[in-house]
């Protein structure tokens, strides 16, 4: 079983920059793909980004260009570097393992970013 957990979230200014991390723990992270979700005040939950094992990624159109995800087997570890923070991504991130990027079996508990104006 994985367990993950957010870690990196916080306060920014517009403009400004944060790296999430996710930390994976248990057996098998190299099979799973992975993701970052976000679900903002009165919102549903979004697909952020996602990453497969393979390292093939894809971006919701809002953050492309702006956000990247990435992984690192060796330490059981994914990111997201998010730059250009706007107040439109103040949402709680969750990280996500699936053994495919349609189907999610494990969730973070995730960790809050705020983006003033």
């Amino acid at each position: 079983q994985v367990q993950l957990a957010e870690s990196g979230g916080g306060l920014v200014q517009a403009g400004g920059s944060l790296r999430l991390s996710c930390a994976a723990s248990g057996i098998g992270y190299n099979i799973y793909s992975m993701g970052w979700y976000r679900q903002a005040p009165g919102k549903q939950r979004e697909m952020v980004a996602t990453i497969t094992t393979i390292g093939s990624t894809n971006y919701a159109d809002s953050v492309k260009g702006r956000f990247t995800i990435s992984r690192d087997n060796t330490k059981n570890m994914m990111y997201l570097q998010m730059t250009t923070l706007n107040p439109e991504d103040t949402a709680v991130y969750y990280c996500a393992a699936g053994l495919n990027v349609f189907s999610w079996q494990y969730w973070g508990p995730g960790t809050q970013v705020t983006v003033t104006p």
